[in-house]
């Protein structure tokens, strides 16, 4: 059976490539995507790859989630540290919930050092560049085939 897992993105993603690229670098957020579309596809997973800048729009698409027992990879952007919604939503989830951050968040300033995001989450990757999405997928793969710790 092909697992589904939700890709989400959250505020200003939508400008990776343009914005502040000394600390996100310039690939684009649909290369992104492509790339995690075309992986997906090779580790027989079903993919819904998203972006908002909607707070309630992220919260929304957690509950989807959470409904069709998906499992998730969210990059929350500025949604991970105030957002109590998100957080609450992000608490539904049943399927394993890895948080993705471009940058290393421990390296920058207090305002990026604390995400609410993570006490919920299974795991945390951060600060392994855009390619962070694609070790994400493969140790969501793991975890949903193999009985991995993050399944439990």
């Amino acid at each position: 059976m092909t697992e589904l897992v939700y890709v989400l993105n959250g505020s200003n993603l939508n400008m990776l490539g343009k914005r502040e690229p000394h600390l996100y670098g310039t690939t684009t957020l649909a290369r992104v995507q492509q790339a995690v579309e075309e992986l997906a596809d090779k580790l027989d997973l079903a993919c819904e790859f998203r972006q908002t800048n909607s707070e309630a729009t992220m919260v929304d698409w957690l509950q989807e989630a959470f409904e069709r027992d998906a499992a998730v990879i969210i990059n929350p952007a500025g949604f991970s540290f105030a957002s109590v919604p998100v957080f609450d939503a992000v608490k539904l989830v049943q399927r394993p919930l890895i948080e993705l951050h471009i940058t290393n968040i421990h390296k920058r300033d207090e305002t990026y050092r604390h995400s609410l995001v993570s006490r919920a989450a299974t795991g945390v990757i951060c600060g392994l560049g855009v390619d962070g999405y694609l070790v994400a997928l493969q140790a969501m793969a793991m975890a949903l085939r193999k009985n991995s710790p993050l399944a439990s």
